[in-house]
């Protein structure tokens, strides 16, 4: 059963079932591009059963020419075909698991790539409903087992086969007798597999479910380490990694003792089966029937031969068990993203950056609560409008509708006058830079970091877009300069070093159109005073949407617009909003007694 955690909602829920025929074909043609190297590694599957074969047949020679006779001259031919055949054997055993892991490890290697691929493209939606950890544990240990899946249960049943057919050719030549006797325990290999096989796959199914709520977990305490602290909290988070890896740990031993169980009745058949062969062959050594060379090759095919039949019974449960971590990445490439370029988008090479609103409402997916009701302003090129109002008014979801990470219901966004639904994706994007409250960075060098705002951006670009947001002068003070690491989410510099970083990121992208949402909030005064003259260049000569509930920042905007329950109450300067004393002047009041930090009215000045 799901289970739900203590802030409600449960924590990771089950993927759909997907046929197994079908989950074979979802993921078959990432083999396309190594099909000839599968072949090399299926022909050497086929030749490896021939050279064991005939190896365990100078079984029979040896007994029967040497031990028997006590012939040392006969020793020498059936000692060197014996070492001969073993030494191919080896030979073929090495290419066989050389090709084969090349296959596997490419092949999971284009998967998991295919996968990310998928889910980078899928909207924003897809993210805020979805837990990281989740995904991460689908990347990871999911995609992993989509090879025994494709690859290795093709291989290895194409293996196992090859020896069944090989060893009981073999045990008819000595004795069709004692062969039909040793193959009559089969169907019962067969029976239990089919007993078992469900419930191992209902297990495991179960299983990978629990240790991706596990990942989930850990990495949302992990990522939050410092809210966790500051409320004392490590030992309820303790309390729900332990809760989940209860359920992992009791889904872990339901599929142990079901593989448990299926092994020891396997184990009974074969002991029976063998035991059965002996009795009869012995009695036939009594009678001349066999020789004992004969009897001890079959004996060897015998044991030689219920390991593949009992391989390939369990191999069916685990791909069943396989299958359940595949339907979980399956999922994933089912997921659509929900906002797509239309068929008829035309390409925007320039942009003039002239940004409007035109009646537009929007409602979070789920949420019953619009977010936006009936809301128009325009932005003209090289202008400043804020966006202001009290949390929760729908100030951010105004970025998310001009990047269109969601749609709007209706209305449209425009951009030159262009609905932005007819703009590719990555123009309209191209055009807009993005400068956000939490400063986003990545675990690489401050190169890399600043050269993200645009791919191939030359060294004196990057250095160009780094003076002009005031980062040089620090960055120059580092040991590597340019190529410093700055730690996971930029955890080795400060938060105004991580700003101005962002800002050189925003600077070198040169995008008409710039949104800063909340760019100073979690900075100290001296922070935030520091990056005002980058901000300053930063905004000249763009379309600046400027969005805050800290109307300090705010006030000598070109045009302020006020929202407040999804709606816009007011547009106007500060000037003439203070004159309505309506809603702005209310705001206002609240925060004109506070000690202004960042002050973007001078950057807008």
């Amino acid at each position: 059963m799901p289970h739900d955690d203590d802030r409600g909602g449960t924590v990771v829920p089950p993927a759909p079932a997907v046929p197994l025929r079908a989950l074979v074909r979802r993921f078959r043609p990432y083999l396309r591009p190594y099909r000839r190297g599968l072949l090399v590694a299926l022909a050497l599957v086929v030749l490896a059963p021939a050279v064991s074969t005939a190896t365990i047949y100078t079984y029979k020679l040896l007994v029967d020419y040497v031990l028997v006779p006590r012939d040392v001259h006969a020793f020498v031919w059936v000692g060197a075909l014996f070492g001969g055949l073993s030494v191919l054997a080896a030979v073929l055993s090495f290419a066989e698991d050389m090709t084969i892991t090349r296959v596997a490890t490419q092949f999971v290697r284009d998967v998991r790539v295919g996968v990310f691929a998928h889910v980078q493209g899928l909207s924003l939606d897809f993210f805020e409903r979805r837990r990281l950890g989740d995904l991460l544990s689908r990347l990871g240990g999911d995609v992993a087992a989509i090879e025994t899946l494709v690859l290795y249960a093709l291989v290895d049943a194409l293996s196992y086969v090859t020896r069944i057919v090989f060893f009981c050719g073999a045990l008819m030549l000595l004795s069709w007798q004692l062969a039909l006797v040793s193959l009559l325990v089969v169907p019962f290999f067969w029976v239990a597999s089919r007993r078992f096989s469900g419930a191992i796959k209902q297990a495991s199914r179960e299983k990978r479910r629990r240790v991706g709520a596990v990942t989930a977990v850990a990495e949302e305490s992990l990522g939050n380490a410092a809210v966790v602290q500051a409320y004392d909290r490590q030992s309820t988070e303790v309390a729900r990694l332990r809760r989940e890896s209860d359920g992992a740990y009791a889904a872990e031993m339901r599929v142990t003792r079901l593989r448990g169980l299926f092994s020891g009745t396997i184990e009974v058949v074969e002991t029976g089966g063998a035991l059965a062969v002996i009795g009869l062959g012995t009695y036939a050594l009594s009678r001349g029937m066999l020789t004992l060379g004969e009897l001890t090759a079959f004996l060897a095919y015998l044991s030689q031969l219920y390991s593949p039949i009992r391989r390939l019974s369990r191999l069916v449960n685990t791909v069943h068990a396989a299958s359940a971590a595949a339907e979980r990445v399956a999922e994933l490439l089912d997921q659509q993203p929900s906002v797509l370029d239309r068929p008829d988008a035309e390409p925007l090479a320039t942009a003039r950056g002239e940004v409007g609103f035109d009646a537009v409402s929007f409602r979070y997916p789920s949420v019953a609560r619009e977010a936006l009701a009936d809301v128009s302003f325009t932005a003209a090129p090289g202008e400043t409008v804020a966006i202001v109002g009290p949390s929760g008014a729908g100030k951010s979801t105004v970025t998310k509708l001009l990047l269109r990470f969601y749609d709007t219901d209706a209305g449209a966004v425009r951009l030159d006058g262009r609905d932005v639904r007819d703009i590719p994706l990555v123009d309209l994007r191209r055009h807009v830079a993005l400068l956000l409250q939490e400063t986003l960075v990545f675990d690489g060098t401050i190169r890399e970091n600043i050269a993200y705002g645009r791919p191939g951006a030359t060294e004196a670009e990057i250095v160009a877009a780094a003076r002009a947001a005031d980062a040089d002068e620090f960055i120059a003070a580092l040991p590597d300069g340019y190529d410093t690491p700055v730690g996971q989410r930029g955890r080795r510099l400060s938060g105004g070093q991580r700003q101005r970083i962002a800002i050189a990121r925003a600077m070198i992208r040169d995008a008409p159109v710039l949104i800063l949402d909340e760019p100073t909030t979690g900075l100290d005064a001296a922070s935030a005073r520091r990056i005002l003259a980058p901000l300053r260049r930063l905004m000249a000569g763009r379309t600046s949407i400027v969005i805050s509930h800290d109307l300090l920042a705010t006030r000598e905007a070109d045009r302020i617009v006020v929202i407040d329950h999804a709606r816009i109450v007011e547009v106007g300067t500060h000037a003439e909003l203070l004159d309505r004393d309506g809603h702005y002047a209310r705001l206002w009041r609240l925060h004109e007694a506070e000690a202004p930090g960042a002050d973007i009215a001078a950057v807008a000045a």
